[in-house]
């Protein structure tokens, strides 16, 4: 990877992927326009000032998903695009407001921008899993998900799912504007996403680790998993390489709590006292297709090997640790 000379812009950049992703482009000398909603806010800049390469090649900007040409100053000029910005969390008050209308339009607002912008190749989309697995008739546990794998619409709305509805939604809006306007996107699929924090907040997946640990809570019964890093390197794979194209399911490890409960125990024999070994493992309502295998080949082809998920929890803990959430 070389960005010598190289002008992109990360959306969302205060994110935890996108936070990863500004850092890895910047090791790589790429010249980074990375954006943020609120531009004052040393919870959302402060930590991405402090990345190696800041002072030299990062450029921050203020933009609303929400808002129209919010994003035309930062993409303008950029040879590269990485949609991240995105709202994620699984409950809503007002979820059209919370979450479907920032997914899907800021999807839109960012894609228009780069219509505008002619020094833009290639636009690399962070979708989720959430946008393949839910189903309302899921195949036989025994069959592979692979690109070609959508979750319905209908099925998400019907069961109050609305953060799969969002990232579906969105994906769908992506693919019918390229194909309108001649845009190249490449769409990445990260299952749930682990490893040390960069950013100072707690993330959704972190938190999940916390509270397993702190209350037994929250625990995912089996999931698809995969390391921040290892999602951060994908991005940036899906750019540079010419044949890259469609989407790219992102999954290192499909795994039980159960599981992961044995590797903590293994790790941080301290934990024993917590009873790990018979905390209930709570289901998450988005069907049984939680249960099948994800394909790696097509994201392999493109240079991924995925890091073992005892060491993307164990950087995990440990950040939660060094930042002062978790201490044992």
């Amino acid at each position: 990877m070389s960005g010598s000379g190289k002008v992109v812009c990360v959306t969302g950049a205060s994110g935890y992927v996108a936070s990863w992703l500004v850092n890895l482009l910047l090791q790589h000398h790429y010249t980074v326009r990375a954006t943020v909603r609120d531009i004052s806010d040393p919870k959302k800049v402060a930590h991405l000032k402090e990345l190696q390469g800041s002072k030299e090649r990062l450029h921050l900007f203020q933009a609303d998903l929400n808002e129209d040409g919010s994003f035309d100053s930062a993409v303008d000029g950029c040879e590269g695009v990485f949609h991240a910005a995105s709202p994620v969390f699984f409950s809503a008050t007002d979820p059209q407001a919370e979450l479907i209308e920032p997914a899907v339009n800021g999807t839109l607002n960012v894609l228009r921008s780069c219509r505008k912008a002619s020094s833009v190749k290639r636009v690399v989309l962070t979708s989720s899993t959430a946008a393949v697995m839910v189903n309302k008739n899921p195949p036989n546990p025994d069959v592979i998900l692979d690109e070609t794998c959508f979750s319905d619409p209908v099925f998400c709305k019907e069961k109050e799912l609305w953060y799969p509805l969002s990232k579906t939604l969105a994906e769908e809006a992506a693919w019918k504007f390229v194909e309108e306007n001649g845009i190249d996107l490449v769409v990445m699929i990260p299952g749930l996403v682990f490893g040390p924090l960069l950013q100072p907040t707690l993330n959704f997946t972190s938190e999940i680790i916390l509270n397993l640990l702190k209350e037994g809570r929250e625990a995912f019964p089996v999931h698809s998993l995969i390391d921040v890093r290892d999602v951060a390197r994908a991005h940036i794979l899906a750019l540079e390489n010419f044949s890259a194209s469609g989407r790219y399911l992102l999954v290192g490890t499909v795994i039980s709590t159960s599981e992961v409960l044995e590797i903590l125990a293994k790790l941080y024999p301290p934990l024993n006292h917590l009873g790990l070994d018979i905390i209930a493992e709570k289901l998450i309502d988005v069907g049984d297709l939680l249960s099948n295998q994800v394909s790696q080949e097509k994201v392999k082809r493109l240079g991924i090997s995925f890091t073992p998920f005892e060491v993307s929890l164990k950087d995990t803990v440990e950040s939660l640790k060094e930042k002062n959430f978790l201490s044992f």
